[in-house]
């Protein structure tokens, strides 16, 4: 039995001029926020912004959450909003890699675990198949593979029909079975999956869960908001 304040309470609070319930809220949900932003957007700097972006907007806005959804289902979609966005504005405005040493952030915020080289190797091969998917696919993927919600609350999150998700789904595991053909000592210069391939894609995608990184990360100052737009 859950101890408490449930979510709507402390939305609730947050409205009537309590100063520390979204505080509450956002520890609550923080630690899978972040790993659902890192693992849409790809870049650790880039997906803290988008959750501390997000959670602003969420803060600013919170009267217009109609409780037709789960509060943390309201959460999700601003912050995989703010991702995708933040994902269509860098492939409209591509930017220039500086010389390494130049750029503070080529390097990552956090060391990772150490691994064995095959093994960092792997992990490599499996975030680059997830980022080269188009945003909505690696989106859907996120977060009914990677992050195991039902499609029913992805396509919640995401604002799209359930059917809709079932296809993203289908057609990125499809691209990252493919990408990750090599993995399984496949071809994959350009050739396709062999039969059931594309179904084994799942077993991919759970690698992904495991090499794709995560960790607390959005406990830092808050920029300006930028309000994501609903992915029809």
């Amino acid at each position: 039995m859950t101890e408490g304040p449930t979510d709507a309470d402390l939305l609730r609070a947050h409205l009537d001029g309590d100063t520390q319930a979204f505080a509450v809220l956002f520890r609550r949900h923080r630690d899978r926020l972040w790993a659902v932003a890192l693992r849409t957007i790809g870049d650790r700097e880039e997906a803290a912004d988008a959750v501390q972006d997000a959670l602003l907007s969420a803060h600013r806005n919170a009267a217009k959450f109609r409780g037709d959804s789960a509060v943390t289902t309201w959460l999700h979609r601003i912050v995989v909003n703010a991702c995708l966005d933040r994902i269509r504005r860098r492939q409209a405005h591509p930017t220039v890699p500086l010389p390494d040493g130049n750029r503070d952030s080529d390097r990552p915020s956090a060391p990772e675990p150490a691994a064995p080289p095959e093994d960092h190797e792997t992990k490599l091969v499996v975030r680059q198949a997830l980022a080269d998917l188009p945003a909505e696919q690696r989106a859907a993927i996120v977060l009914v593979d990677v992050q195991g919600y039902p499609v029913a609350e992805a396509a919640e999150i995401l604002g799209v029909a359930e059917g809709t998700i079932k296809s993203r789904c289908a057609r990125g595991r499809a691209r990252m079975a493919l990408a990750l053909a090599g993995l399984r000592g496949e071809p994959g210069n350009g050739a396709g999956p062999k039969p059931g391939d594309a179904g084994h894609a799942a077993g991919g995608n759970q690698q992904a869960a495991q090499t794709v990184p995560s960790g607390p990360g959005a406990s830092q100052p808050l920029p300006a908001p930028a309000e994501g737009r609903d992915e029809r």
